[in-house]
């Protein structure tokens, strides 16, 4: 893919703006979108041009980029804008949100039928790997398709996963965060047990960092987030909630009768319910904090 040919990207929050500007780094040019004014304005200070529209952004793009809250809001901003219809024949569309295999898949034929090419990528490792291209990337979809993004993937990140055929890689990112979000619950349970029996926080957090129960939220999470309360990771308790139900209803779509699956997604979203839509996702430890002092008091 040549770096002269335009590229399209479609959302620039948290994720979506450092990853443009990555881009951008690379030599690639650049058209994004956004509704909201101050990403477009950073945008175009690093050189891209914005707009607020995504089918101007689009117009005659070879390739075009989404990094959005969900499948849904990808669906409406590919087809509903027109942005899809914008892009030139035979252009590739990668979908680097966070959606539904099953809705990918379905999203993939509807725009093979106007002559587009659909891959899912989404990326693991948060702002600040976003920021300086290092975010682990998981791509599905046919392979020529893969190797067609892979330039533009690589401004963006460090490991390129081909996970095989279209849906594997949005599945695979649902995955990959219900294995950190149960290991964020357990670290935090085993915070609550051992506080309660007298151990210092600090201690466990190195008893294990130092042990088998080592994991990430052990090493990245609990001391800077969770052991201070500061709770400000920056990924989203709603959106962990939302991939650990892709992951859950994955499951169930396979036939797979997985108990902590379930319980988990069941878990996130409960405390959703209770924290609210902003809370940050360490803050699932307030949570079990409150369950377990709830059953203290029963």
């Amino acid at each position: 893919m040549s770096n002269s040919a335009p590229i399209a990207f479609i959302g620039l929050g948290q994720m979506g703006l450092p990853m443009a500007r990555r881009l951008l780094q690379a030599g690639f040019t650049l058209r994004g979108a956004d509704p909201a004014e101050a990403p477009r304005r950073v945008l175009s200070e690093a050189g891209g041009r914005a707009f607020a529209d995504a089918a101007e952004a689009a117009e005659g793009a070879g390739l075009l980029i989404t990094m959005l809250p969900n499948g849904r809001i990808v669906r409406e901003a590919l087809l509903d804008t027109g942005a899809a219809r914008a892009l030139a024949k035979g252009a590739l569309v990668i979908d680097m949100s966070s959606s539904a295999p099953t809705d990918t898949i379905a999203l993939a034929d509807e725009l093979a039928a106007m002559g587009l090419v659909l891959i899912d990528a989404p990326v693991s490792g948060g702002v600040k790997r976003a920021v300086d291209g290092s975010l682990a990337i998981m791509a599905g979809g046919p392979e020529e398709a893969v190797e067609r993004a892979r330039p533009a993937l690589a401004a963006m990140g460090k490991s390129i996963f081909a996970t095989g055929p279209i849906g594997s890689g949005h599945a695979m990112k649902a995955l990959n965060n219900y294995v950190s979000a149960a290991g964020l619950v357990a670290a935090c349970e085993a915070l609550l047990v051992g506080g309660r029996f007298g151990l210092a926080p600090e201690t466990i957090v190195d008893v294990l960092n130092a042990s088998t129960g080592r994991n990430n939220s052990t090493e990245v999470k609990l001391k800077p987030f969770v052991i201070s309360e500061a709770f400000n990771s920056g990924f989203a308790l709603s959106l962990m909630a939302k991939d650990l139900r892709i992951a859950a209803d994955l499951a169930e779509h396979l036939d797979l009768a997985l108990p902590q699956i379930q319980s988990v997604a069941t878990l996130w979203e409960e405390a959703k319910a209770g924290l609210g839509a902003q809370a940050d996702h360490t803050e699932i430890h307030r949570h079990l904090r409150k369950l377990a002092e709830a059953g203290t008091r029963g």
